[in-house]
């Protein structure tokens, strides 16, 4: 009998390219995983692994293995979600991924509403950036994950995952109170040419969004300072240093000289998308969870909720980046 977690710790060797990536994947030490593979090996008969420099490389019977076994897996996930009846209580354990401001906003609600709800739910959460989350719902590692993309600054999803639109977070412009922008109504980009930013630093896509609102204008203002969490942006606001553009979400009250002004031509706006394979769409944990994340997410952006996509599909992207404080 082939032993579908020992499959799964070859598959995730193939993924990070080494036994200790695969544990760290995994959960596991990097010694049971080297033990699942020797095991599987011993039952196959064949050697699936060759050892190259400090990594390993699949051997052809080992890549057949994991080409096979991913399907396998699929099949069995989506086996396991239709024997469930409709009705069937969650229980079980559910491994989310998130973004930073999405945890202070969404998911800390979430958890709470989950533990009083469905106390044989267990909800584990990770923090991650929205392309390392989806690729981990794509490799299994994770069931869902709440990812967000500025508009104009997409990510795409594979076509074995599907994602839901939950609401869309809006950001503004953080001025000190003596700032003469802290009276304006709104602003646009050309009226933010001339101050001082503090930004994230280059390659995470909070910056490509700024590029982006700045990239009818004849040139990219001045950055001073660059910082991930978007709490040391507010401070560095806060003492008339420079301005800032900071999401609403999980922001939190402001300091007394910090003013929020909204930002028009364009809206900076992020669509919030929960996103899980389609083999667990049945399953009533992950259904449970996305109806949860509806309710909580039509809170927090007043019910402007999306619908499933045909393929799980976000606007495309460039290269792959860093994203920073989200």
């Amino acid at each position: 009998m082939i032993d579908l977690a020992a499959v799964d710790a070859l598959v995730a060797v193939d993924r990070t390219g080494t036994v200790h990536g695969a544990a760290r994947d995994l959960g596991y030490t990097p010694s049971a995983v080297s033990q699942q593979v020797k095991r599987l090996e011993r039952e196959l008969g064949a050697r699936l692994l060759d050892r190259q420099g400090r990594g390993v490389v699949l051997t052809a019977a080992g890549r057949r293995v994991v080409e096979e076994g991913r399907a396998l897996r699929e099949r069995v996930e989506a086996l396991r979600s239709r024997l469930h009846d409709a009705g069937a209580r969650p229980t079980g354990t559910v491994r989310l991924g998130t973004f930073s401001t999405a945890v202070r906003g969404v998911v800390a609600p979430l958890a709470a509403a989950v533990r009083t709800e469905e106390p044989d739910l267990r909800l584990v959460v990770q923090e991650a950036e929205p392309w390392d989350a989806v690729a981990a719902v794509a490799a299994g590692t994770l069931d869902l994950a709440l990812v967000h993309h500025w508009e104009g600054v997409g990510i795409s999803l594979p076509p074995t995952l599907r994602g839901e639109e939950l609401f869309r977070d809006e950001a503004d412009v953080l001025v000190h109170r003596s700032d003469l922008l802290a009276d304006r109504e709104a602003l646009t980009p050309a009226d933010l040419l001339d101050a001082t930013w503090v930004c994230t630093p280059d390659g995470t896509i909070c910056y490509e969004w700024f590029c982006h609102m700045f990239a009818r204008e004849p040139r990219v203002p001045r950055i001073d300072y660059r910082c991930l969490e978007f709490a040391s942006q507010v401070e560095l606001v806060a003492h008339g240093l420079a301005v800032a553009l900071v999401p609403r979400l999980g922001r939190g009250a402001l300091p007394p000289d910090v003013v929020a002004v909204p930002v028009r031509e364009p809206v900076p706006t992020r669509p919030v998308t929960v996103v899980w394979r389609t083999t667990m769409t049945d399953a009533p944990a992950v259904r449970y969870l996305r109806e949860r994340l509806r309710d909580v997410g039509g809170d927090v952006g007043g019910g402007a909720g999306g619908t499933p996509s045909a393929h799980g599909s976000l606007p495309p992207s460039g290269a792959r980046r860093r994203e920073g404080d989200r």
